[in-house]
């Protein structure tokens, strides 16, 4: 199908959730699912060197829908930031999980957000469920060991002994993390209720780093200017684009200048702005989504158990005013758009499936206004454009359910 562009040249900022991993883990897959995605559906990528400054991303060359598209992408990184959160230890671990579960708990968040879905509940429970399981089989195995030490020695020998195995039990367990995610998953959820859902004072800093650089591109003359969240990104995103649109865009951007666009994926939004805390991030839902100053489309999928799939991060915060626009909720839908062999394939993998929004979907219906992540980050239609007919979800939540309403701009 050919298509009259209205975007040649496009600037697309990705913002990442909680990963410590370097950021060309994003390079790779997009390398890799955009390569399947063209074949799937019969257009063509080619990553090269990127063009733009900033301290990681790539340039794509596309030919889709009949048009040539020229995109930078930038990561924002802050996995240096992950990465020293996530520097506790053992110890340190448990005392996040007791001041955690105290945030959720003693604030009244957690029955709040039972409410919304089950799956970023369970997924929200499991580190703490799993570590304290991991504290109880240390304990067992302590009481095994002296035990049996005893039968032999005095009774206080023994129970120096048992007490002796408790660390390595639970060195043990924190080794296999990388197949049990326990820890990575407490880092994660205690991060964000450090402060009670307030921006911490690093990573404050860095989303300012983030909406300077988005403001220069909005004046380096592309078409659109597109900013992607991922999971603990789409509230990031959603504060670096209100801060940016309360400045005026005054350090980038004219009329006419590039379309502004924001598109969140896999967001676990109510995790945060649920807490008391909040107060900045709830502010920013509440004045972005009455913005006319840019598209913002939500996509989620109740295959996601990572995600509040379908749940609209404004209303059910509590914050929508009287003349909200945004954002415009869609379903992945991965039951219909992926094929039964790839959903059979990825079924409990539950990580990879919180990634499947960036990846091919190889049973695409294969319309141009279909949800494909590379046509709208390569593509010749602007995020606006692309959605403009689109009804949101008939399946998205509305209610608003959260406690905690105060808003700070």
């Amino acid at each position: 199908m050919t298509t009259e562009p209205t975007v040649r040249r496009r600037r697309v900022f990705y913002i990442p959730g909680f990963d410590p991993i370097h950021p060309r883990r994003y390079r790779e897959l997009y390398r890799r699912e955009g390569a399947a995605q063209a074949a799937l559906s019969g257009y063509e990528l080619a990553l090269k060197p990127r063009r733009s400054k900033g301290p990681y991303g790539w340039h794509v060359a596309a030919q889709v829908e009949g048009a040539r598209v020229e995109t930078d992408v930038e990561v924002l990184v802050w996995s240096d930031i992950v990465r020293e959160s996530m520097g506790q230890g053992i110890l340190g671990t448990y005392w996040q999980l007791a001041r955690t579960a105290w945030a959720y708990i003693g604030s009244g968040a957690l029955f709040r957000l039972m409410r919304l879905r089950k799956g970023p509940i369970l997924a929200a429970l499991y580190p703490e469920a799993m570590l304290l399981a991991q504290l109880a089989l240390a304990c067992l195995a302590a009481w095994g060991v002296g035990a049996l030490v005893a039968l032999a020695l005095p009774g206080w020998v023994g129970w120096l002994a048992g007490l002796a195995v408790i660390p390595p039990v639970l060195v043990w367990f924190r080794r296999q993390d990388h197949r049990l995610y326990a820890y990575y998953l407490m880092h994660d959820f205690a991060y964000t209720a450090r402060d009670g859902g307030a921006y911490p004072p690093e990573l404050t800093a860095r989303m300012e780093a983030f909406r300077q650089s988005i403001a220069e591109a909005l004046a380096s003359g592309a078409d659109e200017v597109l900013v992607v969240g991922h999971s603990s990104g789409a509230h990031i995103a959603v504060t670096v684009l209100a801060d940016l649109l309360r400045a005026g865009r005054a350090e980038g951007g004219a009329e006419g200048g590039p379309v502004l666009s924001l598109l969140t994926l896999g967001q676990a939004i109510p995790m945060a702005s649920f807490l008391p805390r909040a107060d900045k991030l709830r502010g920013d839902l509440h004045y972005l989504s009455a913005s006319d100053a840019l598209t913002w489309v939500d996509v989620t999928a109740p295959g996601d158990g990572c995600a509040f799939a379908l749940c609209d991060p404004v209303a059910v915060t509590g914050v929508a005013p009287p003349d909200k626009r945004w954002p415009l909720v869609l379903s992945a839908a991965f039951s219909q758009t992926l094929s039964p062999a790839k959903q059979a394939e990825l079924k409990r993998r539950y990580f990879r499936l919180h990634f499947q929004y960036m990846c091919a979907f190889d049973a695409l219906p294969g319309t141009p206004a279909d949800y494909d992540y590379f046509r709208i980050t390569a593509g010749p239609q602007t995020l606006g454009a692309r959605f403009a007919d689109r009804a949101p979800s008939k399946s998205r939540i509305e209610t608003p359910v959260g406690r905690h309403v105060t808003m700070a701009a």
